[in-house]
């Protein structure tokens, strides 16, 4: 066996006298990949249970090259502590534990350990700030905006997508320019951020975060967190990983909170540049008010206000111990809506995958608490879909439903279809079922349908039509600070063709009558500049509320995934409507963003809306 280990380390070109960035290089993978190399020098920054990060003792000023590496062997690093300069011989390796990730580049095997000296004082570089001779002279604050120069045309949502991979073109960085070159040029450096806001409840169980430190950012909302807009999804966030010495994060933080000054190391883990801290982050001050204050939008009851909410319910049925809270919230903050577009409405019983596939008790459940509550009469409508088509969790059968006030509006000549039926556009125009579903089977595959209905106000003043959507989810993209360029959009196909036929059956509405008053709204899983969006305002003629409403582009937010705040929830109106839309007629509601763990309701925010139907 020894002999064996001996072979295979002089089969390895062999390299002396090596720099750190020398093995690091300018590119993602160091091109003496599969060398071996004697007397690396450097200072041990950290230690963590499988290995030891070693800085270069004599760092150069390019900002291309990283001036520490990791040095993976538990056993090596066991009896040399933090504040050793040791000189070291060992492989150069490339690592990664999915072709979806980036490899990091690692000292592995190393050997013929030399003490240079101990108790040397280690100074950690500070982000945000330029450095003065640590690693060299350079900027260490990340670029806000874009993440790597594979990406088309410098757009992280181009379409299409995974149209190239870091591990085959290996770029040189630019960490200047891109925010996915920054990271990897301090790859296994020790760092310290200070100003350390959170984007969000932690990632995991084990307390990961996502934040900002003291540094330029993009896309700063109201409530201190970073919103995706066009072209720039947030480079300049960064992950805090799990502590090195054993201890745990705070996993209670919520969007904006900010947390003590943290002190870590620079390394790339399952899809993502973290920071992987010495010790266990603590929160410093809480973000407060937790909740958002109601909405001042109310229906007047007649044709020129009635109001229109939007809310993804995730996974709501009978029996749902969530029902006071979602009440609580229709309510007490969107005031009680003319109606209400729902979904991830799940049948009678959940997710007792039994072929039921009913959800009268689950609505009734809903709208008879609101009833309660409110002193207003509440009815609803949805159609079945045929069980276990339509996405979600097996046996949940969720759709889209509405919930309306039957004292202020009514379905207009109501003929409800099934869930094979096929909606259509008829002269007048009309519906030829109401409620009923855009059924395209080769566009909603395993996918919920959207649910068109047709109404009227009960003085008989006011008609409108509604397309309530949740189309085919994210589920198989990539991280943004992955391996394909741009990164995997999942389902974006999909959802390009849904936007189409939806768009075209809302298209011939307007055909008909260009006055019309259509509202479209519900989850789209899609930013609006994605290709799926676009297309759907292409095709439909109908305007993105957001931008009627002069909404501002850091606000315009229901959700949050990873490192930013998210509009996968939009809402859409015909140009006859949109003509009497005010700043202060609609409002995206951060009733679950804003709060901490335990406390969100759905894993969306609602929005409200007011809109004027009145017959032309």
């Amino acid at each position: 066996m020894k002999l064996l280990f001996l072979i295979s380390l002089l089969a390895a070109p062999l390299v002396s006298a090596i720099t750190v960035a020398q093995i690091t290089g300018e590119r993602y993978q160091s091109l003496l990949n599969g060398t071996s190399f004697t007397n690396l020098t450097g200072l041990v920054t950290a230690k963590g249970p499988s290995g030891l990060w070693l800085r270069s003792t004599t760092p150069d000023d390019n900002e291309r090259t990283s001036e520490s590496v990791y040095v993976f062997g538990a056993a090596f690093a066991r009896n040399i502590t933090r504040g050793q300069i040791i000189t070291i011989d060992g492989n150069v390796t490339e690592y990664r534990s999915s072709s979806a990730y980036l490899y990091l580049t690692e000292v592995t095997t190393p050997r013929n350990l030399r003490i240079v000296s101990s108790s040397n004082v280690v100074e950690p570089v500070v982000l945000g700030k330029r450095t003065s001779g640590l690693i060299g002279r350079r900027d260490v604050s990340p670029p806000t905006e874009l993440y790597s120069s594979l990406d088309t045309n410098n757009d992280i949502f181009a379409y299409p997508n995974n149209v190239s991979r870091v591990s085959a073109e290996n770029p040189r960085l630019n960490p200047g320019r891109f925010g996915m070159d920054f990271w990897e040029s301090l790859s296994g450096e020790l760092v310290t951020v200070q100003g350390v806001t959170a984007l969000g409840r932690p990632a995991n169980t084990f307390g990961d975060q996502w934040v900002y430190g003291d540094w330029k950012v993009t896309g700063k909302n109201s409530r201190d967190g970073l919103t995706v807009t066009p072209k720039d999804a947030n480079a300049e966030t960064v992950i805090i990983g799990t502590p090195l010495d054993g201890t745990r994060n705070v996993n209670t933080t919520k969007l904006g909170d900010t947390l003590e000054t943290i002190v870590g190391v620079v390394q790339y883990n399952f899809g993502f540049y973290s920071i992987l801290p010495l010790t266990g982050t603590k929160i410093k001050a809480l973000k407060q008010p937790e909740l958002p204050p109601p909405s001042n939008i109310k229906s007047n009851g007649k044709c020129d206000g009635i109001t229109v909410g939007s809310y993804n319910a995730e996974n709501f049925a009978a029996g749902n111990p969530r029902v006071p809270q979602i009440v609580e919230h229709i309510v007490n903050y969107m005031n009680s809506p003319s109606i209400v577009f729902l979904q991830e409405i799940q049948d009678n019983n959940g997710e007792t995958n039994n072929g039921n596939v009913d959800a009268n008790a689950t609505l009734l459940e809903l709208t008879t608490a609101l009833e309660a509550r409110s002193g207003l009469p509440y009815s609803f409508t949805d159609v079945d879909p045929v069980n276990n088509q339509d996405g979600g969790a097996p046996g949940g059968n969720i759709r889209n439903a509405y919930i309306y006030r039957s004292d202020q509006i009514r379905l207009y000549k109501p003929n409800p279809g099934g869930p094979l039926d096929a909606n259509a556009v008829l002269p007048g125009p009309t519906l030829r079922y109401n409620p009923g579903r855009i059924t395209t089977p080769q566009v909603f595959n395993s996918s919920r349908k959207p649910l068109v209905a047709e109404w009227e106000t009960v003085d008989g003043k006011g008609h409108f039509f509604t397309v309530n959507v949740h189309f085919t989810s994210k589920g198989g993209s990539s991280s943004l600070q992955g391996d394909p360029r741009p990164p995997v959009n999942g389902g974006i196909d999909n959802r390009i063709a849904q936007g189409e036929v939806t768009g075209a059956f809302i298209a011939e509405i307007l055909a008909q009558d260009r006055n019309a008053a259509v509202i479209a709204s519900g989850d789209f899983n899609e930013f609006s500049w994605v290709r799926p969006l676009e297309r759907f305002v292409e095709v439909s003629g109908l305007k993105e509320l957001d931008i009627v409403a002069n909404v501002k582009d850091v606000e315009r937010y229901s959700y949050t995934f990873g490192n930013s705040q998210q509009a996968l929830d939009h809402m859409f109106v015909s140009p006859r409507p949109a003509r009497d839309v005010k700043r202060s007629d609609f409002e995206h509601l951060h009733l679950n963003t804003w709060v901490t763990g335990g406390n969100e309701v759905s894993d969306h925010d609602p929005a409200l809306a007011k809109f004027n139907v009145c017959r032309s």
